[in-house]
């Protein structure tokens, strides 16, 4: 029951933000470029997010049908976004503001469900060993940099500052670990469960906070999984049980704000992968990188604001909806709802499309995005067309009349009303 919300809300909203969003060369900058502390610590002694405005950000999310968002609250860099009291190294002390604060009290006035990130890595601590993912990893002498350092107090330090979260700042719905990474690479060791004592801290989160969700990158299993980046190609099944999952997806492959990356996925192909994800019994979680100021970027502003026209049309095709167990037409996939059958064209055909085994079962057919009655037929395979009914189709296949026109949404759907639930 802890995760019915999540399987209805099946659409929310990531948001990446930190000392890295100044940066503005992709939210692993510290690690891709090398940087040491001193190097990355212009961007503390200029973090000044004058624009970010939780409340806006709350509100977009809801404009856009989202039913939940994901903030960092600390991502790998070890930059917290509250005034955490083990570490110097957060907000309030770069610019005297509270932003996880901020965002958990606007997400709350706009009925949406909280979720936060947070960060198993930290480069800042000093306890942190360099592993094959640290941006001292090509230093010279990794073995002397690691004198010293001790992983147990760097537990205490992550158990702590989760502690605080999940504490401080009332009922927490979603928690996104991130992340575990056991393998050895270029002679340097991963970091595993043991080094986050996964264990204890799972057991934590669900002391403090019961009816949370907690993710899959612990290393240990979690209450959902997290494919990231790519796209499942059917329901997500282990040894036969099907999984609670949520694809990750970026506006244009990076996580955070990334200025020169003009990478930016179409809105039509965005609703496309939220459509797959929902037909697979899935949600997807659409990330943004707000800017150096915390505004979100105006090309994400208007990937959002056409989104949220489509899901203002197709809510129900969504949102409340899964896996139809129907097979969808060459031109689409199926999602369900109670009786409702929803049919999200992914292209448009000429006149008709045929939805094998449906003859029958339908007993009307609108396009959700005006409410406009389709007229429906059964093929019969033994007679040639007559009245504009297809001949060559298989027995019990229903045929939905088209107009020519294409609907001028960003992904058509066609809603089938069943004879039974």
């Amino acid at each position: 029951m802890r995760q019915q919300w999540f399987d209805e809300a099946r659409f929310g909203m990531f948001v990446h933000f930190g000392l890295y969003s100044g940066a503005a060369r992709h939210e692993w900058v510290q690690n891709y470029e090398f940087l040491t502390d001193e190097d990355y610590l212009p961007y503390f002694e200029n973090f000044d997010p004058d624009l970010f405005d939780a409340r806006a950000l709350a509100r977009r999310a809801k404009e856009t049908g989202m039913g939940y968002v994901v903030l960092t609250t600390k991502h790998h860099d070890g930059f917290a976004l509250w005034g955490t009291a083990v570490s110097d190294f957060n907000a309030v002390e770069a610019c005297g503001r509270d932003l996880v604060r901020e965002y958990v009290d606007a997400l709350r006035a706009e009925g949406l469900r909280v979720g936060l990130y947070h960060s198993l890595i930290d480069w800042h601590h000093p306890d942190f060993t360099v592993d094959w993912n640290h941006p001292r990893r090509a230093d010279e002498d990794v073995a002397a940099l690691n004198e010293g350092r001790d992983m147990a107090r760097y537990r205490e330090f992550l158990h702590a500052q989760v502690r605080e979260l999940l504490t401080d700042y009332g009922q927490i719905d979603y928690l996104f670990f991130d992340f575990t990474y056991p393998e050895s690479m270029d002679g340097l060791a991963g970091k595993g469960p043991e080094d986050w004592d996964a264990v204890a801290l799972l057991a934590m989160c669900r002391e403090l906070q019961p009816e949370m969700l907690v993710n899959d990158r612990l290393g240990i299993p979690g209450d959902f999984v997290t494919p990231e980046q790519y796209q499942p190609t059917a329901p997500l099944m282990v040894d036969g049980v099907p999984q609670v999952w949520e694809a990750c997806q970026t506006m244009n492959g990076s996580w955070g704000y990334h200025r020169d990356n003009t990478e930016q996925k179409p809105a039509t192909l965005l609703v496309q992968m939220l459509a797959d994800s929902v037909s697979m019994d899935g949600n997807m979680l659409l990330n943004i990188g707000p800017d150096g100021r915390g505004a979100i970027a105006p090309r994400d502003e208007r990937t959002l604001s056409d989104i949220g026209e489509w899901m203002r049309l197709h809510r129900g095709a969504i949102v409340g909806a899964g896996h139809a167990a129907f097979e969808p037409p060459r031109e689409g996939v199926y999602t369900r709802r109670g009786h409702k059958l929803y049919l999200h064209l992914l292209s448009w055909p000429l006149g008709f499309v045929h939805l094998p085994g449906l003859a029958g079962d339908v007993t009307y057919a609108r396009l959700l995005n005006d409410g406009s009655w389709l007229r429906t037929s059964a093929a019969d395979p033994g007679q040639k067309a007559v009245n504009m009914t297809p001949a060559g189709e298989a027995e019990g296949t229903l045929t939905v009349h088209l107009p020519v026109a294409r609907p001028d949404v960003l992904v058509p759907v066609i809603e089938l009303t069943l004879s039974e639930g």
